[in-house]
C-alpha cells in the first residue's frame, strides 16, 4: 500500500471510531488525514512525544496545512515542565465529541484506550525524585530487586521507565502495580466497537524512511528547536526524552559532531520502532493488519 488509501478507506465503517497504531515513520498520520477528509472525524494524537509544545519538527507533528485540512486534537498542547501521564491523556480523549480517528505509536496510550487503565494514585514528587536519582546513579538492578515478585514477572525489566514506574507505585501505595492493574475499568473505546488497525512494514523500507525523515527534520529546524530548550535542559524531564533530542543536545554542547549526532539519533529511532513493533505484536494480536510499503 502506498499513499493511495482509497481501497482501505472503503472498507472502514464511517460510523465507528478508528484507532491506528504503527511504528514511527510508517505513515499513520497520512492515513488518518486521508480518512478524516474522506469520512469526517477528529484526528486524535496518540504519540506521547507529540503532546509537547516545544517539539513540532522533531516529533513530526502535523504541519499547518494538515491542521487546516481536518480537525486535530491533543497535539502540542502540553508545555515543558508540566507533568503529563497516560491517565491525563485518556481523560482528555474522553472529553472529545463525535467520531474519533486516534493515531499514534505510543503503545501504552493505545492499550489504555482500548483495554482500560487502572486508576493508580499519583506518586508523590519526592518518591519520583528518589527513583530518578537511583536510575541516574546506575541503580536499575537495585530497583528491580526492590520490586514485588508479581511485578518482576509481568513488566519489561529491560525498560528502565517501566521498572521505575512499578517501583514508585509500590513505594507510594504499598501495593503492587500488577494488583492495581487487575482492577482496570472498561476501556474508553473497546476494540469490538471500533476499527482498530496496525500498520506493518518491511524493516528495510522503514529504516530508509527513518533515515530520510530525520535528515529532513535536521534541515527543517529540529536543531533550532533543541537549541531553544537548552537553557531548560534536564535529561530526566519527560519532554527531553523525545527521540533525537538528547543526541542533538549533545551536539549543541559540542560533546559530539553533527554526523555522530545524526547517526545516534537514527539508531535510537530504529530501536524505538523495534520496541513499538514488539508491543503491537504482543498486545494487538486481534487488530486488523495493514501492509505499508513493499512487502518484506
Amino acid at each position: 500500500m502506498g499513499t493511495d488509501y482509497s481501497e482501505v478507506i472503503e472498507t472502514i465503517d464511517p460510523e465507528r471510531h478508528v484507532v491506528i497504531a504503527g511504528p514511527t515513520a510508517s505513515g499513520k498520520s497520512a492515513l488518518a488525514l486521508a480518512l478524516a477528509q474522506a469520512q469526517g472525524g477528529t484526528i486524535v494524537n496518540a504519540d506521547a512525544l507529540q503532546i509537547w509544545s516545544c517539539w513540532r519538527v522533531l516529533t513530526a507533528r502535523p504541519d499547518d496545512a494538515d491542521l487546516a485540512a481536518a480537525p486535530h486534537a491533543l497535539y502540542g498542547h502540553v508545555d515543558p515542565g508540566q507533568s503529563y501521564s497516560v491517565g491525563d491523556w485518556l481523560g482528555e480523549v474522553a472529553a472529545l465529541k463525535g467520531r474519533l480517528i486516534v493515531a499514534g505509536g505510543t503503545g501504552l496510550y493505545l492499550t489504555a484506550l482500548t483495554s482500560g487503565l487502572a486508576h493508580i494514585p499519583p506518586v508523590p514528587p519526592e518518591i519520583r525524585d528518589t527513583g530518578d536519582a537511583i536510575l541516574a546513579a546506575g541503580g536499575l538492578d537495585d530497583m528491580i530487586a526492590g520490586l514485588d515478585d508479581a511485578s518482576r514477572e509481568k513488566i519489561d525489566l529491560q525498560n528502565p521507565a517501566r521498572v521505575q514506574r512499578a517501583w514508585e507505585v509500590l513505594q507510594a501505595t504499598g501495593r503492587s502495580i500488577v494488583d492495581w492493574q487487575s482492577d482496570t475499568p472498561p476501556p474508553l473505546i473497546a476494540p469490538e466497537d471500533a476499527t482498530c488497525l496496525v500498520l506493518n512494514s518491511d524493516r528495510d523500507w522503514l529504516a530508509k524512511r527513518i533515515l530520510v525523515r530525520f535528515a529532513q527534520m535536521w534541515h527543517d529546524g529540529a536543531v533550532e528547536e533543541v537549541r531553544a530548550m537548552m537553557p531548560l535542559w534536564d535529561e530526566r524531564a519527560q519532554w527531553a526524552r523525545a527521540i533525537g533530542a538528547p543526541e542533538i543536545a549533545a551536539y549543541l554542547r559540542e560533546d559530539i559532531d553533527a554526523r555522530t549526532a545524526k547517526g545516534r539519533a537514527i539508531v535510537a529511532t530504529r530501536q524505538y520502532a523495534k520496541s513499538q513493533r514488539i508491543w503491537f505484536r504482543s498486545r494487538m494480536k486481534s487488530w486488523r493488519k495493514l501492509q505499508v510499503g513493499p512487502a518484506g
